[in-house]
């Protein structure tokens, strides 16, 4: 237990960008009228299933489509 204690002030800081960066790339997803492969859905899916990873693919791959 008390390894759970000293870990997890460690794993907030990355779990809250995580979140931010996922709520803020979603929020630029739906805003946008295209997106690279035409697929909104499927950047979504990568936005919120592949954790941090997701927003950071779909920012750089996403098109500089307006």
């Amino acid at each position: 237990m008390t390894e759970i204690q000293q870990i997890l002030p460690l794993l907030a800081p990355i779990a809250l960008i995580q979140l931010g960066l996922q709520i803020y790339a979603l929020i630029h997803l739906v805003r946008r009228r295209r997106v690279r492969f035409n697929n909104k859905w499927l950047w979504g899916a990568v936005i919120l299933f592949l954790g941090i990873l997701g927003p950071i693919l779909y920012f750089v791959f996403r098109g500089d489509y307006e």
